[in-house]
C-alpha cells in the first residue's frame, strides 16, 4: 500500500511539472474570454455568479450559509459555502481539471472559494478524498490540489486526516442510493489532530449533500467539534 500510494504521489509530481511546463510553452487560454494564460483568468473568475447564503439541502435562504433547523435534524454539518453556481463557464472549468489535467486551475478556483472563508474562525482544513480509482485515472486528486491553495491562501492547517474505503461511483445516483454506498465509506487517520477542532470540508463540487454529510458524521463522531464544507460549485 505505502509503495503504491509513493507511486502516485510521484505520478502527481511529474504531472503538476509538465503543468507548469505546458502552460509556458503552450499557455491556456481562459474558457471565458479567451486571454491567454490560465483557463480562467482573474477578470472572469470574478464575474462567476454569486449563490446567495442557503442551506445546502433544501437550498432556502439562510444567513452565513448554515444548515438550516429542519434540515440539522438529520445533517451534521454546520454549514456548506458555495463559490459559484454549477453551470456554465464554471462547469466547463471543473470538467476541464477533472477530465483534461488542468490542475493549475485550482490555483484560481481557490481564490474563488477563498472569499467564503470566515476570517474570524480557526480551522483545520480536510480534503473529501476521491476514490482511488479516479486518482489512478487522473494522476492526482483535485479536492487535495484546491485544499492545498486554500491552505496557502488562509494560512490554516492542511491535514490530510479522511481516507476513502467504498469506492463506488455516485455521478447521477439517488440520495437514498448515494447514503446507501457511502456507508463507512470513509475512515478518519490523525485523531489527535482533529480533536476539538473545527473543521472546514473541501471538494469541488456539491449535489446532494449525501458525501459531505458522511464524511462529517464520522468526523464528529471522532471528536471535531464543528464540522463546515467550503465547496467550488453546486448546481
Amino acid at each position: 500500500m505505502q509503495l503504491a500510494l509513493t507511486y502516485l504521489q510521484h505520478i502527481n509530481h511529474n504531472m503538476s511539472i509538465f503543468d507548469r511546463l505546458l502552460s509556458v510553452i503552450a499557455p491556456y487560454e481562459c474558457l471565458g474570454c479567451r486571454t491567454e494564460g490560465s483557463l480562467l483568468c482573474d477578470s472572469c473568475n470574478h464575474q462567476l455568479p454569486v449563490i446567495p447564503p442557503r442551506c445546502y439541502r433544501c437550498r432556502k435562504v439562510s444567513p452565513q450559509a448554515l444548515t438550516c433547523r429542519p434540515c440539522r435534524s438529520s445533517s451534521r454539518l454546520y454549514s456548506v459555502r458555495v463559490a459559484t453556481i454549477y453551470t456554465g463557464l464554471a462547469k466547463d472549468v471543473v470538467w476541464n481539471l477533472k477530465f483534461h489535467g488542468a490542475q493549475a486551475v485550482t490555483k484560481q478556483m481557490a481564490k474563488r472559494m477563498f472569499r467564503n472563508i470566515d476570517p474570524d474562525v480557526s480551522y483545520v482544513i480536510v480534503p473529501v478524498p476521491t476514490a482511488s480509482s479516479r486518482i489512478r485515472r487522473r494522476g492526482y486528486d483535485q479536492a487535495v490540489l484546491l485544499a492545498r491553495e486554500l491552505a496557502k491562501l488562509s494560512g490554516q492547517p492542511l491535514v490530510n486526516c479522511l481516507k476513502r474505503t467504498n469506492q463506488s461511483h455516485q455521478v447521477g445516483a439517488r440520495r437514498s442510493q448515494r447514503l446507501a454506498q457511502l456507508k463507512g465509506a470513509f475512515r478518519v487517520v490523525r485523531v489527535g489532530s482533529i480533536h476539538n477542532a473545527n473543521i472546514l470540508l473541501i471538494d469541488d463540487v456539491v449535489t446532494t449533500g449525501s458525501t459531505l454529510e458522511s464524511a462529517a458524521t464520522l468526523l464528529r463522531r471522532s471528536g471535531a467539534r464543528r464540522v463546515e464544507a467550503l465547496v467550488f460549485a453546486q448546481p
